[in-house]
């Protein structure tokens, strides 16, 4: 499955990047421990930039449906019992049967990393959608410390902690950035385990926590994600004008550098961040209003000259590119639409979206491209045209995908230039309000990076 996970994963994320991918290569006994903010999908991601295959613990509700517990299984995957399922009746079980199976799905997992497997556990125990790590189980710790303890802390196994960061989790074709932090020694603990094995545990799980906060966006509440994703989607290219276009690392930076000012700016200058939050929302109301985006309308002030030339060049690609694109649509729409329609249909959880869409889609794409080359072949009965066509199946559907970004770019533009000439001082306001925000956020950014170096000169005359 592996194969077809990354074509996937590939199709439904723009960039999926891991920084250090090397950690994430280390020979086993190897476990790895990681954020949960996106449920099946996480355990994907990761899987696919490892060559080792991993064994998963999963919560143990999974392996309740007959369908869906031949799937955990066949992934190796391990049943854990969580005590609020059995608090809430899902598990069935008593808290004492649930003690008694976590031992024995512990002791699967003693097995897998002392023949020097690698297992994957999500330490915060649930999925929730949100840019924060809750606060972490001592499971992984236990199993960790355990497995050392049967070999007398010779394993050689290590703890890697990453960070798994979404930069908009329920958007088709969104990025993904993978953080892998160094990996612990499990054998560092040897002497407080055998001195106390949960002040042990305890230990262990305080220094994967740090490893994995300093690795992900951390927001402290619903607001806050929102008015730092705003700025992020919105000016991100003004408050980054050196981002490298190869990584994805400067967003993540950028990302965590308006956290924290967020976070100066409530308790230095409330007055200043609260003007921006006002500001922000209003314009982004006018821009809904418009249906315009800050990107075309950035456009629309540019100079006639280079709009004219570059309005040419669009649109000759988008003419010797449309016979091209039609044919990708017509290859590639039922297979893309179903996925979507049905995931919308199944949840209304955010969390479960993605994983839905891209399971549906694997589905949809494999059986539809199969049939539609079968069909192709009954009727030409020549097999190089039947391959030709298989081959182009899927690039055309890429090619259809960043065909209707650019088509759809080049609409909201025309769209700008028509409200300007139909609606001029409407816009020329709604310039004005833009050209206010930048200078509020600039304003904010000097004065934070300026507060920020004064630290670092404190810190370093003590």
């Amino acid at each position: 499955m592996k194969p077809l996970v990354q074509v996937a994963l590939r199709v439904f994320f723009r960039k999926l990047e891991v920084r250090n991918p090397q950690r994430l290569q280390m020979p086993g006994p190897l476990l790895i421990t990681g954020n949960h903010p996106n449920t099946l999908m996480d355990p994907l991601v990761v899987a696919v930039n490892r060559r080792e295959p991993i064994a998963f613990l999963a919560k143990s509700t999974f392996f309740q449906n007959p369908i869906l517990r031949r799937i955990m299984e066949s992934g190796n995957s391990i049943p854990i019992y969580r005590r609020q399922d059995a608090e809430t009746g899902e598990g069935g079980a008593s808290l004492e049967e649930i003690a008694a199976r976590n031992e024995a799905s512990f002791g699967r997992c003693f097995d897998y990393l002392g023949q020097g497997g690698t297992v994957m556990i999500f330490p915060e125990g649930t999925s929730v959608s949100e840019r924060k790590l809750r606060p972490l189980k001592t499971g992984a710790a236990r199993i960790a410390l355990g497995t050392e303890a049967r070999y007398n802390f010779q394993l050689g196994l290590h703890v890697l902690p990453l960070g798994i960061n979404y930069f908009d989790p329920t958007r088709f074709r969104s990025d993904v950035f993978i953080n892998v932090a160094p990996p612990i020694r499990v054998a560092d603990y040897a002497a407080a385990y055998q001195q106390d094995p949960e002040a042990a545990a305890d230990l262990l799980t305080e220094e994967i926590r740090r490893r994995m906060e300093v690795r992900l966006v951390i927001t402290r509440d619903a607001a806050e994600d929102e008015l730092a994703r705003q700025v992020e989607r919105t000016f991100g290219d003004h408050l980054n004008p050196d981002d490298d276009p190869t990584t994805l690392y400067d967003n993540f930076q950028l990302s965590r550098t308006l956290q924290q000012a967020i976070l100066y700016f409530e308790q230095h200058a409330p007055a200043h961040l609260t003007e921006v939050r006002r500001q922000l929302t209003t314009y982004l109301a006018q821009l809904h209003k418009f249906r315009l985006t800050d990107e075309a309308l950035e456009a629309g002030q540019q100079k006639t000259g280079t709009r004219f030339s570059r309005a040419v060049s669009t649109a000759s690609r988008l003419i010797l590119g449309l016979p091209l694109y039609v044919y990708g649509v017509i290859n590639n729409y039922i297979p893309y639409i179903i996925p979507s329609l049905i995931a919308r249909k199944a949840t209304t959880d955010i969390a479960f979206l993605a994983p839905i869409m891209l399971v549906t889609g694997m589905l949809t794409f494999s059986l539809g491209y199969v049939a539609q080359t079968a069909l192709v072949h009954h009727f030409t009965q020549d097999w190089r045209w039947t391959t030709l066509y298989a081959l182009s199946l899927a690039p055309a559907g890429f090619f259809a995908l960043n065909y209707w970004g650019n088509l759809e770019g080049r609409l909201r533009r025309l769209r700008t230039l028509q409200l300007f000439r139909q609606q001029r001082p409407a816009m020329e306001a709604l310039l004005q309000q833009r050209t206010l925000i930048l200078q509020l956020l600039n304003e904010a950014r000097v004065a934070y990076l300026a507060a920020k170096a004064g630290k670092k000169g404190e810190a370093a005359i003590d």
